[in-house]
């Protein structure tokens, strides 16, 4: 004998979703606004502390997205 059983999920409405939309979007851009904090405070030393630290000029932007986005 066969047996049947369908339900639905409980799809959720777009009040439903939007805190969850609005988190995300706070979450993406206190990212960002760590990503560009990096990148002006790496920016203001000069070549010879960047040195000293073992970082290239060049090496800037990927130091501050691994610092905000950890990739």
């Amino acid at each position: 004998m066969a047996y049947v059983n369908t339900s639905r999920a409980a799809s959720l409405s777009l009040a439903d979703r939007f805190p969850g939309f609005l988190a995300s979007v706070k979450a993406a851009l206190a990212r960002r606004a760590v990503y560009m904090q990096t990148v002006r405070e790496l920016d203001a030393l000069t070549d010879r502390e960047l040195a000293d630290l073992g970082i290239s000029r060049l090496d800037v932007p990927a130091l501050a997205r691994e610092a905000a986005y950890g990739k």
